[in-house]
């Protein structure tokens, strides 16, 4: 799991991670990034002990690096699984996350209300409620993972 410490939603996701991966026989391995010399030391960290697979956050340098984070993994033949939509474009293997039109419209809803004279304050908290699975068969192919039929089946859309 590639993950920047100094992003305090990276540090709770990799805890939530951490703490589900054994009920489905997973261990995860922390790979931290501190800026671009970090991103190299964890690509060769990770060269020299590779992993089955890679889970990476998103933000800060994991954003700015996406497209050498997506070779690397490309080139490790490592399948990936991202939390930003834009690596998948980018090349990486899978993106599992809140469906992004939805959740721009409910910003526009919160925009709508704050222009009107609410309060942010006065305004609920909300969860993303929809969700999508983005599969890319380019890279699936060029790693040589075959995506089970059922899969592809849940997938809000396959890039090929």
């Amino acid at each position: 799991m590639l993950h920047d410490p100094a992003i305090p939603s990276n540090i709770r996701e990799l805890k939530d991670v951490q703490k589900a991966a054994p009920a489905v026989g997973l261990t995860v391995q922390p790979w931290e990034v501190l800026g671009a010399a970090g991103l190299d030391k964890t690509f060769g960290a990770m060269q020299k002990d590779p992993p089955d697979a890679v889970y990476v956050c998103q933000g800060g340098i994991l954003n700015d690096y996406r497209k050498l984070i997506t070779e690397f993994a490309l080139k490790s033949h490592l399948p990936s699984v991202y939390s930003n939509l834009e690596s998948v474009l980018s090349g990486g293997l899978i993106y599992y996350g809140a469906e992004r039109t939805d959740s721009y419209r409910r910003v526009a809803w919160y925009v709508d209300k704050i222009l009107k004279g609410k309060k942010p304050t006065d305004l609920s908290v909300e969860q993303p409620t929809k969700f999508e699975l983005v599969i890319n068969l380019k890279t699936a192919k060029q790693i040589g993972l075959t995506i089970p039929p059922n899969v592809l089946a849940r997938a809000d859309k396959v890039i090929r």
